[in-house]
This record gives C-alpha cells, structure tokens and sequence, in this order.
C-alpha cells in the first residue's frame, strides 16, 4: 500500500520538527499545504526535502480536503502540524503498508492525547481525552465534511482503531487559547446557524463550565482544568452572543 501524508501548516515552527520526523518513515509522498507561514515553518519543511504548497486559509476541512485531492496515492493519512505520533503508531502503519491492501471502506482512527499548556488533560471542549479520530482512509470513500469547526471525516464504511497514540500538543500560551477561541466561535457564527439569544449566552455559558470542570473531571487537572472550563464557558457563551450582537447589529 503506497501512502501520502497530508500535512497542514500555519507558522508550526515549534513542534514542526517533532511531527514530520515520524511521518517520513512512513510517507511515500508527502503534501504540505501552508496557508502563508511567517515563521521558520517553510525553512523547516525545507530541512526534509519537503516544498509546501501555498493556499489561503478558509475553514480546516476545506485545506485538507484539497491536500487530499493533491495526493497521487489514493491511501492518505491526513495530520495537523500540532499532533505528534508515537513510535508504535509509526510500526503498526508500517504494518499495514507492508500487508496486504485494506479494504477502501475502511479507516483507522488515532488514538489522540490532548495537550493544553503542556500538559495532557481529561478533556477540552468539545472532546474527552483521548479522542480517536479518523485519520488514515481511502481517498476514493473518503473526505472531510464541511463543518466551520471539527469537521470529521465521512465516507467510509466501518473504522478500525490503530494501537498507539497521537500527541495533540495544542493551546500552547494562553494568547493562543483566546486567540482561536475567537477564530472559533466567529466562524461557528458565520458558517452556521447559532440562535441568537442573549439569555442562552449566559446560561450556556454557566452550565458548560460546571460540565467540563466538574462532571468532565477538569478538577483533577489543577489550574490547567480551570482553563479547559473555561475556555468551554466563554465558547458556549461567545457563540451566542455574538449571534445575538450581529442580529441586533443588521
């Protein structure tokens, strides 16, 4: 089975090192689509003989879905360059290339650890940790959905869980947490309907704290858990706000 790694980039200077090292164990062909790096992001991907195709950034699914439409293998394993696959993920991919072809209709989910300030959580809105996502498919069956936010694959017919396990090392500094808390919840409002409506902001708001701190176990994850609730707080309440505000606004 011949594969092609799709690689999202976006100034990834800092783990960026650290991701592509296993994936070109396992690439065949590699597609890395920035969407304009500032960073030392190109000069990196340069280091491994790698030249990153250049596209403006809309929504995640629709860069991984022309990453995907680029590869000349119809095998991909699709990855943000903030997730870090361990050593026995490598061996069991390796596995499946060296064996016989999988069925099209079947994709393999990661096992994926969330990271946050550096430190692996419980949870952080909206997934439990860890969290297996489809990652590895068939392009043929395959392709990514057009939600604003966590999009997920779709296409296949049943899905198999690789052994191993992905670093998801996200939300790194603090500026970055507000910083794509407020990409993410203007998105959501533009891209799809969130009613407006200033009481739910509130409520919503309220009730996504005490889910995520207390039911989701945030509190066993020290100061780090107080960030995960409230990063889910003023998500939930963001979203309806600033639908409310727009509505109010037209």
């Amino acid at each position: 089975m011949k594969l092609t790694v799709c690689l999202l980039t976006f100034n990834s200077q800092r783990l960026l090192e650290e991701v592509i090292a296993p994936l070109a164990e396992l690439a065949d062909e590699f597609v890395v689509l920035d969407s304009g790096s500032s960073d030392r992001t190109l000069e990196i991907c340069a280091g491994f003989g790698l030249a990153p195709i250049q596209r403006a950034y809309k929504t995640h699914s629709e860069q991984m879905n022309h990453a995907v439409a680029l590869a000349r293998n119809d095998w991909v394993l699709c990855i943000d360059s903030d997730e870090v696959l361990d050593a026995r993920t490598v061996e069991e991919i390796r596995g499946l290339k060296a064996g016989p072809e999988p069925d099209p209709g079947t994709a393999f989910r990661i096992s994926r650890h969330w990271h946050v300030l550096g430190r692996e959580v419980r949870a952080i809105y909206p997934v439990s940790s860890p969290d297996f996502v489809v990652r590895l498919f068939n392009r043929t069956r395959v392709r990514f959905n057009d939600a604003p936010v966590d999009d997920k694959p779709f296409g296949f017919a049943h899905t198999e869980i690789l052994p191993g396990r992905v670093r998801h090392d996200t939300f790194h500094t603090l500026d970055e947490i507000f910083h794509k808390l407020n990409v993410y919840t203007s998105r959501v409002v533009r891209y799809s309907h969130v009613p407006p409506s200033l009481p739910r902001a509130f409520l919503s708001g309220f009730f996504a704290f005490l889910k995520w701190y207390v039911r989701k176990g945030g509190w066993r994850d020290g100061r780090v858990g107080v960030v995960a609730a409230v990063y889910a707080s003023l998500y939930s309440f963001l979203k309806y706000f600033k639908a409310w505000y727009l509505k109010r606004a037209s």
